[in-house]
């Protein structure tokens, strides 16, 4: 879609688009790149969910149509999701809405990437096989966002694909899942609470059903298990039905409702497609249809009358062992007979079988009394089964292996032995390389256990092996042999391991089911209940064909791997009798897709598609053992015809990444987490944290995170209208909970607790943020658990109870229930996101309330955890305290229990009486931090008790959160970006310099001093706690214990509001807003607005920095814009530096903090070296020629200051300065609006043209005038005519440093070569400036880089300079031709086009350093000096005694390289180029000198006080630490001629993805980094360094130039 159509429609659309705390920014438009195609354009039938939703983004925007919902889900650098995005939970589309895409620019996924996904982007039905693409764009400086339309609730997947650097390979990048929730519809129902919030009855129309229909998120299902056979005929149950309605439950869950088994266990189905028979009132009835039709309208009546949605579980993992079509289709099981490896477990199985019904004959006990039965009958079992020689299903035959040995010996057929040497071998090393040659292939049947020494080798294979070991005329018979004996010593351990496994597990069940406490004491030991499980269900056939007709049971196992299938090799688990059994259930097998076992896959789906269309959603029983092909086969099925089912499991993984493996693969929607499974409060309230907080109270990611935008329409075509949206990150996701307070499997609370508990553990379960669920007889207090086989009895049904009776009755905490599940079910319907849980001693307290309205409902809970059971103690807990929140008593109880006798014939529970506790009202009271409540708990409280308060914060100012995040565009826009400097920025030096001492950076406890003033130094911590909700970071409680941050930043702003008048109406902005804040916003929220205030100013002023900068960084990614702030760091005004000598202006700091002030913050070179990046392609060329004047008024012996020092006491000992600021006079000229001009205009001159020093207040001082052309002329004449002069105020004064010598500063040009030569042994006038500072080492005075010579930068700047000029000079717009030299004893004039061809003839030759030696001829070279070839000198002719460093291979070649390629021939630059790509470059910069070079010590530390000399002082400051400027001209180089003579040259993107994998560090870095910039070096391998800055001008500006010039390629 294209911008201009976007920028068309905000008109149209701005009225339809309201949100309380978003406003939508005019100049932001959200418009994602689309990509080919076309969305359906002709009608389809039926329409899927995916047509109407493409069909609603085509649309016309309706009035009063809310924004669109965009949830962002940015991807890694290779296309992947980071690791806690791989899955996210994406809410149910009953409004379509986006699933946005991004990545960032440039990344290797942009490589002609395709984003793929099963998701139907184009319309039609959900196909998992089926991928829609859409493109990703190209263009390099764009970010890349792709906008897909969700329309429908389901399980998807997606990946990226795109070229890899090998030509002709793609890359499928790592893959991502999203799952929709489904869109849940019910009745509506009326408030459970009067409007004197009491609990009303049913009778009082509490709670009751309506007609209106409404959507009910997952989080508010209230759902109940129930056991279909204990409920009798279902004529009986509607009664159940209106019992769990005025419960408050809304679900109903049901164990599996088919046709049972011969076990009677619901979850042995007998037949799938049948609904058991026993619960119609006439079976017959429901013969024809297998009750189908009688159960769908006994659903529908639950769901219609009763509100109650229907939930089942579907068994996909075994059949009942009586199943009859196991008859027919035998290969829907696992038997020997397809599976041979089971024959030795069957075998086994029957030999358990036999003996167990022998035990009388061997004297045997058959009733187990003690521990000594146990080791008795165990005995004699491992005697028994030695008959068996279970081994034999292990091991190599030696006899028949020496037979086949002999027979290929004597026939003359024998194979050569192909593999490893053997010849001499002894037979341990023959075994060795027979297990390992072809990974053991020779070892036919090796672990397969099929059949009885199935382990052999082919005999022409062993002849030939032991043949080409032994050599002839030995006993070769016998030398195999010894090798099988060696091949079978491991095999035998093998199987005695496998046999002692197998008889401990037999062991530990026969102990368990016979003699253990907890066990069910099975009673007498006989063939039918042998002394362990049956392993298989011999189905009918089995006494003929055992093998066909034996199939293996189905079970589970201790700590076993989930997604491996324990019934298929390598596992062995029915051989080891490892699997913990279900006698009554034959295991499925699938294989590996319907074509191998076509019935059982045809018949599940009907099975699972026939309860799709009756029930709301499924439990997935036995979830972690269904293999995950199988599972979303099916779920794939049941979802077409009930797209919206609702899917719960509960895993026993042990892993939260493999539960997240099922979770994503099959689409389950809630997680099955239990309450009854902590063992103490503590962990009671962890589970509560994990699975039903919600967000904590303050949260800030919604109010802070979301923006507003408007965004194209999403379909391929394009077709349809800009609309406003809400744009919301996403942060990845934790699978959602189904949180119980017991469920149906587990034992009952009274037994694992307390009787008591019931109450306190139902109400801390109600208050979760998540799906709920109970079991019927929790609420009635049933005893224990109910076992699913053998319990006949039914259901005793006992609605609430009676409602206010003294006598102790059978409904438990029914009447509290309903008012839990109620108030649950409205708190999730009203937004009641933000919860609180706090555990003290046996209490837990837990508050939710709506951040909107600030209503809430607490809960105080008195849990009876078994060291309190029967207790009536109050406890102790402090009285709870609410900070500016009033609180009103709605229902507090306790339960009591009788010792009478349950009724018997029934299921029934423990006679019970729930008490009313009193109201009790909160005290009221003020202290330092405002009003409060105190709820003090009454006494008596005893364990299981619960209070419920309904509370309102006071005070509310509803319109806070939108007036907060208000107003802030306005506030800013008339700043400029040196007001924005001081708004975003400062580090303390420059605040204290520029207040005189009086503001410095914010200090919290516990976290330290912030890195600036301004709203960076807060964002950064403000980041983590925004997104995270991290409200226990130390920034949150200390804004939580006072309101000093908020004084802080508005009277910083008021302070400096003379020096700043546009700082008034900001000023006013944050005061307004924080006064608001600290007058009505209780301690506990104050973060929360603190974070709205920062965050959008922060926003608001970003924009308005941005939004003065070039097109390049306005329309560029937000790497781009994170460097372009830089220049807004850097550039400030503080007293101490400026560009005048007479008053204060902005001047440009070198880096932060080392440089933020004085006579350190402006140095020439690095200002010339940043002015290019940070000014010209950010736009701001008014502060680049200032900057220019300022620093050309210095001009003085042909050189500009090295230091500027406010102009007053400039010092000029850098040699590459000049040249610095004269490329970055050419390049304001080729880029500024009329650039030219600047050539004309006047300087006053800040020394007297003869050189004399004077004051800078002197009258000689800016007595006369040059223009810049003049100056350029000047430094060219100057050095042309050779500059010798001695420092002003040479000595300790200005340099305590350098020796003597080092102030005399000579520089001349050698016009054999053309070349600037200068420097000395005694100063370092370039870059790499470092002076010896150590006497202990003695290199105080002794520069650790001279670099004295012509070096190859400034070689390449004269060169640049000298091209330009003749460009100019030859169109008339320079008054100067070139330069006049003394020749020959004559004055003549060296045009600058014969001195850039003398240095164009001279350049190769000086310096490139030719890869063949046989080359050196041709080249001023010493061989005997080369270091390293295909490189050029660092330094051409450097001083005697140094002549090596000028071959040290340094990373200043690529600078000469960008500024002058012309110098070089293109293959040995690209050539070099590649070196210093494998080299020097480093994570965040370019490695200063060869990691082979003698002298390269990577680690600089300033403070180091050896007596080494390379090291000392940080003399190895540029000897292998990683510089980060350099690495901008270093990729401009490589994009240059990579584009035009390497791998670019075919395809240019091959060059730019090379770049932008390059820039992946310093971009990850800068956007992490608390300074908000690139250091200015690194240690080795890009390690901190202490003494580096941590934010550097130039750092950041090379890296600007790189990607404008990208930029202006794509």
């Amino acid at each position: 879609m294209a911008t201009a159509k976007i920028k068309s429609a905000t008109s149209k659309v701005a009225g339809a688009f309201s949100h309380p705390s978003l406003t939508i920014p005019k100049h932001k438009i959200s418009s994602p790149a689309g990509s080919a195609g076309s969305s359906p354009t002709t009608a389809k039938t039926p329409k899927t969910p995916a047509d109407e939703g493409i069909d609603f983004f085509e649309s016309a925007v309706k009035h009063g149509e809310a924004p669109i919902r965009v949830y962002e889900l940015p991807l890694e650098a290779d296309g992947g999701p980071s690791k806690n995005r791989e899955y996210i939970r994406l809410p149910p589309a009953d409004v379509p809405y986006i699933l946005r895409v991004s990545l960032e620019a440039g990344t290797p996924a942009s490589r002609n990437g395709v984003f793929k996904t099963n998701f139907p982007l184009d319309g039609g039905a959900f196909d998992r096989n089926r991928f829609t693409e859409r493109k990703l764009p190209t263009n390099v400086s764009k970010p890349i966002e792709i906008d897909l339309p969700i329309s429908h609730a389901g399980a998807f997947a997606y990946w990226v694909e795109y070229d890899d650097e090998a030509p002709g390979r793609r890359v499928t990048g790592r893959q991502g899942y999203f799952n929709i929730d489904p869109l849940l519809r019910i009745k509506a129902r009326t408030p459970i609470l009067s409007g004197d919030s009491r609990p009303l009855l049913p009778s009082d129309g509490g709670a009751t059903i309506t007609d209106e229909i409404v959507n009910l998120p997952l989080s508010a299902v209230s759902l109940l298990s129930t056991v279909s056979k204990w409920m009798g005929p279902v004529s009986k149950w509607p009664d159940f039905f209106a019992e769990a309605r005025d419960r408050g439950y809304n679900m109903l869950h049901w164990t599996p409702l088919q046709e049972r088994g011969e076990s009677d266990s619901p979850y042995s189905i007998k037949d799938q497609l049948r609904y058991e028979p026993s619960m119609f009132d006439d079976p017959q009835s429901v013969e024809k249809d297998g009750g189908v039709v009688r159960m769908e309208e006994v659903l529908a009546l639950a769901r219609d009358r009763y509100g109650l949605l229907n939930l089942t579980d579907v068994v996909l993992n075994h059949t009942a062992n009586n199943s009859s079509w196991l008859k027919e289709h035998p290969e829907a099981g696992y038997s020997p007979q397809n599976f041979p490896h089971l024959i030795p477990a069957l075998e086994l199985d029957d030999a358990i079988i036999s003996f167990s019904g022998s035990l009388k004959d061997y004297g045997l006990p058959v009733v187990v009394k003690s521990i000594d039965d146990v080791e008795a009958i165990m005995h004699a079992f491992g005697e028994y089964i030695k008959q068996f020689n279970f081994w034999q299903y292990y091991v190599l035959d030696v006899k028949k292996e020496k037979e086949a040995v002999q027979a290929a010996l004597s026939s003359g057929k024998f194979e050569e032995w192909q593999g490893p040497d053997v010849k001499g071998k002894a037979a341990p090393e023959i075994a060795t390389i027979l297990r390992t040659y072809r990974d053991g292939a020779l070892l036919q049947g090796l672990s397969k256990y099929a059949k009885r020494f199935g382990v052999t080798v082919d005999g022409s294979v062993s002849a030939g092996l032991v043949l080409a070991a032994r050599g002839e005329g030995v006993d070769l018979v016998g030398a195999w042999s010894d090798v099988v004996d060696v091949l079978n010593v491991p095999l035998y351990r093998e199987w005695e391991e496998d046999a002692k496994t197998a008889l401990e597990s037999i062991k530990g069940r026969l102990k368990f089911n016979r003699l253990d406490e907890h066990g069910p004491k099975l009673g007498e030991i006989t063939r039918k209940s042998p002394i362990m499980e049956s392993y298989f269900a011999r189905i009918p056939g089995a006494e003929k064909e055992p093998l066909k007709y034996s199939l293996a049971v189905n079970g589970w196992m201790w700590n076993a791997d989930p997604l491996a299938n324990f019934a298929l090799l390598p596992s062995k688990a029915y051989f080891q009798r490892t699997v913990i059994a279900w006698g009554d259930c034959v295991k499925l097998n699938y294989g590996s897709s319907p074509e191998d076992s076509p019935f059982l896959w045809e018949h599940m789906t009907k099975y699972v598609t026939s309860l799709a269309h009756a029930f709301t959603g499924f439990r997935l029983d036995n979830c972690h053992s269904t293999p995950l092909h199988v599972g979303t086969y099916l779920l794939d099925r049941a979802r077409t015809v009930n797209p919206d089912l609702y899917i719960v499991a509960e895993l026993f993984t042990g892993s939260e990444d493999t539960d997240t493996v099922f979770v994503s693969r099959l689409g389950i929607n809630s997680l099955i987490r239990e309450a009854g499974n902590a063992w103490d409060p503590k962990e009671l309230s962890r589970i509560i944290w994990r699975d039903g907080l919600g967000k904590p109270f303050g949260s800030m990611d919604g109010a802070c995170l979301t923006s507003a935008s408007y965004v194209a329409s999403p379909t391929a075509s394009g077709r349809g209208p800009v609309r406003p949206c809400v744009i919301s990150p996403i942060h990845g996701s934790l699978p959602h909970a189904l949180l119980y307070d017991q469920t149906h499997d587990n034992e009952s609370t009274t037994s694992k607790r307390s009787s008591e508990d019931t109450l306190s553990t139902a109400a801390i379960v109600a208050f979760s943020w998540s799906a709920t669920g109970s079991v019927k007889g929790f609420d009635e207090v049933y005893p224990r658990l109910l076992e699913l086989v053998t319990e006949k009895r039914l259901y005793e049904h006992v609605g609430l109870g009676d409602i206010g009776g003294k006598d102790f009755g059978r409904s438990g905490i029914a009447l509290a229930k309903r008012l839990l599940n109620s108030l649950h079910r409205e708190m999730v319907l009203g937004d009641f996101e933000e919860g609180h849980v706090h555990q003290e001693n046996d209490y837990l307290v837990m508050h939710r309330v709506q951040p909107g309205t600030q209503k809430g409902y607490l809960l105080v809970a008195h849990t009876a955890f078994p060291p309190s059971r029967g207790s009536k103690d109050r406890g102790f807990i402090e009285p709870v305290r609410l900070r500016g929140s009033r609180a009103k008593f709605i229902f507090g109880a306790s339960i009591e229990f009788s010792e009478a006798t349950p009724v018997s014939g029934t299921i029934t529970g423990i006679p019970s009486k729930l008490v009313q506790l009193q109201p009790v009202s909160p005290s009221r009271g003020t202290d330092s931090q405002g009003p409060y409540s105190d709820i003090v708990i009454p006494d008596p409280f005893p364990p299981g008790s619960i209070m419920i308060f309904e509370t309102q914060l006071e005070g509310l100012d509803p319109t806070l959160d939108k007036f907060c995040a208000s107003g802030a565009d306005e506030a800013f826009q008339d700043l400029d970006l040196i007001d924005l400097n001081v708004l975003l920025f400062r580090a303390e030096g420059e605040e204290l310099d520029a207040t005189a001492g009086e503001v410095g950076v914010y200090d919290i406890p516990g976290l330290g001093k912030l890195k600036y003033c301004g709203l960076e130094g807060w964002m950064h911590p403000l980041r983590h706690v925004m997104q995270h909700n991290d409200l226990g970071h130390p920034v949150c409680g200390h804004l939580r214990e006072g309101s000093w941050a908020l004084d802080y930043i508005a009277s910083r702003l008021f302070r400096q509001a003379t020096a700043f008048p546009q700082f008034n109406k900001p000023a006013e902005w944050f005061k307004e807003r924080f006064d608001r804040v600290k007058a009505t916003v209780p301690p506990y929220l104050r973060p929360k607005y603190f974070a709205i205030v920062i965050s959008e100013a922060y926003k608001a002023a970003r924009r308005v920095a941005i939004e003065q900068c070039s097109d390049f960084v306005s329309s560029g990614h937000s790497f781009t814009q994170d460097l372009a702030l830089v220049s807004l760091q850097m550039h400030g005004r503080v007293q101490s530096a400026s560009l005048d000598p007479a008053k204060s202006v902005p001047s440009l700091a070198a880096g932060l903090p080392h440089f933020s002030s004085g006579w350190a913050r402006c140095w020439g070179r690095d200002v010339f070296i940043s002015l290019r990046g940070l000014f010209l392609a950010t736009g701001n060329f008014e502060s680049a020629k200032r900057h220019i004047l300022a620093f050309a008024s210095t001009l003085k012996h042909g050189l500009i200051p090295n230091l500027l020092d406010s102009v007053r006491n400039p010092r000029y000992n850098s040699r590459d300065s000049p040249w610095w600021m004269l490329q970055n006079i050419q390049d304001y000229v080729n880029k500024a609006p009329d650039g030219l001009a600047l050539l004309s205009e006047p300087v006053k001159r800040r020394f007297p043209k003869d050189d004399t020093w004077v004051p800078w207040d002197d009258p000689r001082a800016y007595a006369e005038t040059s223009t810049i052309a003049e100056i350029i002329q000047e430094v060219l004449q100057r050095h042309a005519d050779g500059i010798s002069f001695r420092e002003y105020n040479a000595g300790p004064n200005l340099d305590m440093q350098m020796r003597d010598e080092g102030f005399n500063i000579e520089i001349h040009v050698d016009w054999k070569t053309g070349l600037i030569v200068g420097g000395s042994a005694w100063n370092c006038g370039t870059w790499m400036d470092k002076m010896g500072e150590s006497e202990k080492a003695g290199t105080k005075g002794l520069p650790g880089t001279p670099r004295d010579g012509a070096p190859v930068e400034i070689t390449g700047l004269l060169k640049s300079t000298l091209r330009w000029l003749n460009e100019l000079s030859s169109m008339g717009e320079f008054p100067f031709r070139g330069v006049e030299t003394e020749a020959n004893g004559k004055t003549r004039l060296v045009t600058y086009k014969e001195w850039s061809d003398l240095i164009q003839q001279s350049f190769e030759k000086s310096y490139y350093v030719p890869l063949n030696p046989a080359a050196d001829k041709d080249y001023n070279i010493d061989s005997n000096l080369v270091n390293r070839r295909g490189t050029y000198k660092d330094v051409f002719g450097s001083g005697a005694g140094r002549e090596w460093s000028d071959y040290q291979f340094r990373p200043n070649f690529p600078i000469a390289m960008t500024v002058a390629p012309e110098l070089f021939v293109p293959e040995h630059a690209l050539g070099a180029l590649r070196l210093a790509d494998e080299v020097l470059r480093a994570p965040l910069g370019m490695r200063t000198l060869d990691p082979i070079d003698l002298q390269y010590r990577p680690n600089y530390d300033n403070s180091n006080d050896s007596d080494d000399a390379a090291v000392a002082k940080g003399r190895n400051y540029h000897q292998g630490p990683e510089w980060g400027w350099p690495l901008g001209y270093f990729l401009r180089a490589y994009l240059y001629f990579d584009s035009k003579h390497g791998e670019g040259k075919e395809d240019i993107s091959a060059t730019l993805h090379h770049i932008y994998g390059v820039l992946r560090a310093p971009r990850a870095h800068i956007r992490s980094d608390p300074w908000a910039g690139l250091p200015e070096l690194t240690n080795k391998d890009g390690a901190f360094c202490y003494d580096s800055c941590r934010t550097q001008a130039w750092s950041a500006s090379t890296l600007l130039d790189v990607l404008e010039e990208i930029h202006e390629l794509a």
